[in-house]
């Protein structure tokens, strides 16, 4: 895995997307596409949101890579494989109300309200929280983001339809298996090393839950309480 050190810019002054930024997004989804995802949903929402919004125009040339990058706070924006993996996992229908545990800078969010879904996000770190939080509105997304423990999941805003977690989990918390409605799905990368498996719950009607397992990614970890 390569990843960049930049520092994370949410105060731009100036948000441009031109045919060369439309042109880099073409070709990362036919890289997506040659590596196997085969969601249109989930194509055309890489395709739509502008990577490089959320990267230092310094990195300009390898935002639209298969590539992370680090945000500050010890934190990445995912390679946009994993991004469309996961994202497919989800099966997003329109509508779909959706938790992610992780929120980032925001990119994850902004693929899955492209596709439809109603996002409800936690973020662990502060300095993203403060950041993200002023960030999506200004390119036009307003998920709803906490500031908090994603291990205790949003109990307030629960049934959810599917839960995402984009960081590394050291096990399954029994708090966001609870939050998903029957037949919801939780996708969540399991292992408490450098890598972890990424794991899809499918919560049975009886309360009972399907596991699958989707092969190894590479996370930072899930930090638990708010500092």
């Amino acid at each position: 895995m390569v990843i960049i050190a930049l520092d994370y810019i949410c105060n731009m002054q100036k948000l441009e997307d031109n045919f060369k930024h439309q042109g880099m997004r073409r070709k990362l989804v036919n890289t997506l596409k040659e590596k196997g995802i085969t969601d249109e949903a989930v194509l055309n929402a890489i395709d739509t949101l502008p990577r490089h919004y959320f990267l230092d125009d310094t990195f300009l040339k390898q935002a639209y890579s298969n590539m992370a990058f680090q945000i500050g706070a010890g934190q990445t924006i995912s390679h946009p494989y994993t991004v469309a993996f996961q994202s497919s996992l989800l099966e997003v229908k329109k509508g779909d109300k959706i938790l992610e545990i992780g929120t980032g800078c925001g990119y994850q969010t902004a693929i899955l309200m492209i596709m439809g879904a109603k996002m409800f996000s936690i973020e662990r770190q502060r300095y993203l929280y403060d950041k993200t939080k002023v960030f999506l509105p200004k390119i036009g997304y307003k998920p709803k983001l906490f500031y908090g423990d994603g291990y205790i999941g949003k109990e307030a805003f629960a049934p959810f339809d599917s839960i995402i977690v984009t960081c590394g989990a050291p096990f399954i918390p029994e708090a966001l298996i609870k939050q998903l409605k029957p037949g919801g799905k939780l996708v969540i990368p399991v292992g408490d090393g450098a890598v972890q498996e990424m794991k899809r719950l499918i919560k049975n009607e009886d309360g009972t839950v399907l596991e699958e397992s989707y092969g190894e990614f590479s996370f930072v970890p899930m930090l638990q309480e708010k500092e």
